[in-house]
């Protein structure tokens, strides 16, 4: 699932963040995504089933935990390139037991959001 870059940047309920960091999978593909990569490259690295890793990329890209981009192949082929869109996530207590989350992004570079806006653009012209 591609997130809106013209969308509000709205976290998602603390229960969907902490359902994704609290599962083992999620925070195994976490760990392997030191930079982006496709799904294939991801399956080299972590030892779960490829329905499985789908699965598990979709909840943590529903978490806005992962920003999924699309790597552009001269063959046509193009693919989803995962990458980890949070910096830290902060879990919070108010004065009534209400708990919250913040989660801290890295900044997007200028090329990165102009990608992000013409992949929209492509997206509806293809409708």
């Amino acid at each position: 699932m591609v997130r809106d870059p013209l969308a509000d940047e709205e976290d998602p309920d603390l229960v969907e963040i902490l359902g994704a960091l609290y599962d083992e999978d999620c925070r195994r593909i976490v760990e392997a995504l030191e930079e982006p990569r496709t799904a294939s490259e991801l399956l080299e690295r972590v030892d779960i089933p490829r329905s499985t890793l789908y699965r598990k990329l979709d909840q943590l890209t529903d978490a806005t935990l992962l920003y999924e981009g699309t790597e552009i192949r001269r063959d046509g082929s193009h693919a989803g390139r995962y990458e980890v869109d949070f910096r830290e996530v902060v879990v919070t207590c108010d004065d009534m037991r209400h708990l919250d989350v913040e989660v801290e992004r890295p900044a997007r570079r200028a090329d990165e959001r102009l990608a992000e806006l013409w992949s929209e653009v492509r997206k509806e012209l293809e409708q």
